[in-house]
């Protein structure tokens, strides 16, 4: 019995002497973390952030999207290359975050109706961006990956090259390999430039809607990976890249009179995936409500907007596989609409090849000029129905 009690002494002897060194540490990391000129103590490490001075002017176009910056924001993205992001669209999976802050955005439907957005991330993102959730590559977003010889963020795929289950026109992760896409799958990225995060929104999610990463950290690891503004050939980005081209906004006076515009990629799917741009003539946008109701961005807990809404109609084919994957001819040519200013125009877009820039003609064979600002392009399957008031 005395021995026992001996054991149960030194036990708790021990235990004190652990909270007593544990509460010193916390104690010292607190206090030095609070004195003033010292980097600020996390458990990543310090944090050392780009942030945009608002005194500046915006002077530097975005070879992207035409919106203006600042010459620090320019020096800072002229030393990677474009990020894009597989972002899921579930109705669970809402309110997304970093979307507002993608200098493109691109639409289409992954399977059974929910769409899911690509994101391009370059100039817009100068302060780091958290975006959610990542998801999964699809093989029709691929070509537009091409465009900017970006960077290929996402979780996993349909079909590595020898998944017999899968139709061999659907496999990304193959198609990823074979064509040299410059892949960030988060399956090879740890903590903390990725992970789930089960209570970023205030519902519960299925897992697969959990996946985090940061836009800083992604152009990290890429830097260590030798692949900056140039890749380990030292040949850069946009070597090849051809920028739409740009124009300043209409006067107010010039603006049309399109207060709106409405589809939903598959019939029946309204209730969840109806899509409505609403205009405002005062600010020359189109603010974003799906499902009947504004969609925001989490991390600003604004409406998502767009200066130019762009229509792409293209061939759907499938479910093409027991998976339910589809296909859209977005390679080639197709009908499509450009809402901006207040108007639609109604265009004939080209992409003759899988790596060349898609651009938009109008009926006399121009190529249209764009807004600057955010573009939102949103593929649709031949004869949805879309209206316009």
């Amino acid at each position: 019995m005395k021995k026992k009690q001996q054991m149960i002494m030194t036990g708790l002897l021990g235990l004190a002497l652990f909270l007593i060194a544990t509460g010193l540490s916390f104690a010292l990391f607190s206090y030095f973390g609070k004195i003033p000129g010292r980097p600020s103590l996390s458990p990543l490490g310090p944090q050392d952030h780009f942030v945009v001075d608002p005194s500046l002017p915006k002077t530097e176009p975005c070879p992207i999207n035409g919106a203006l910056f600042t010459k620090p924001e320019k020096e800072l993205w002229a030393k990677r290359r474009p990020l894009a992001v597989m972002i899921e669209n579930h109705a669970e999976a809402r309110p997304q975050s970093g979307l507002s802050d993608a200098d493109v955005v691109y639409e289409a439907v992954a399977e059974g109706g929910i769409t899911r957005f690509m994101g391009i991330f370059y100039c817009g993102a100068a302060e780091p961006v958290t975006i959610a959730p990542v998801r999964s590559a699809r093989t029709y977003f691929l070509p537009w990956v091409l465009e900017y010889d970006a960077l290929y963020n996402h979780v996993g795929g349909a079909g590595r090259c020898n998944d017999t289950t899968v139709d061999e026109r659907a496999k990304a992760l193959c198609q990823i390999e074979e064509w040299g896409i410059k892949d960030m799958d988060q399956f090879g990225i740890s903590f903390p430039t990725c992970y789930r995060n089960y209570d970023r929104l205030d519902h519960p999610v299925a897992t697969e809607h959990t996946m985090v990463c940061f836009t800083d950290k992604l152009w990290k690891l890429a830097a260590e990976r030798g692949w900056t503004n140039v890749d380990s050939k030292g040949v850069a980005w946009d070597k090849s890249f051809e920028s739409w081209k740009f124009k300043d906004d209409f006067a107010i006076g010039e603006r049309g009179a399109s207060s709106s515009g409405s589809f939903v990629a598959w019939d029946g799917y309204e209730r969840e995936y109806g899509v409505r741009w609403d205009y405002d003539p005062n600010v020359n946008m189109y603010k974003r409500s799906t499902g009947g109701a504004p969609q925001t961005d989490l991390e600003n807990q604004q409406q998502l907007w767009a200066k130019v809404v762009v229509i792409l109609l293209a061939k759907e084919t499938g479910p093409v596989d027991n998976h339910a994957h589809l296909l859209y001819n977005n390679v080639g040519s197709g009908d499509g609409q450009i809402w901006q200013d207040g108007k639609v125009t109604k265009i004939t877009w080209k992409k003759p090849q899988r790596t060349s820039r898609t651009k938009f003609y109008d009926a006399q064979g121009r190529e249209v000029q764009l807004n600057r600002g955010q573009i939102w392009i949103e593929m649709l399957p031949i004869g949805t129905s879309i209206t316009v008031k």
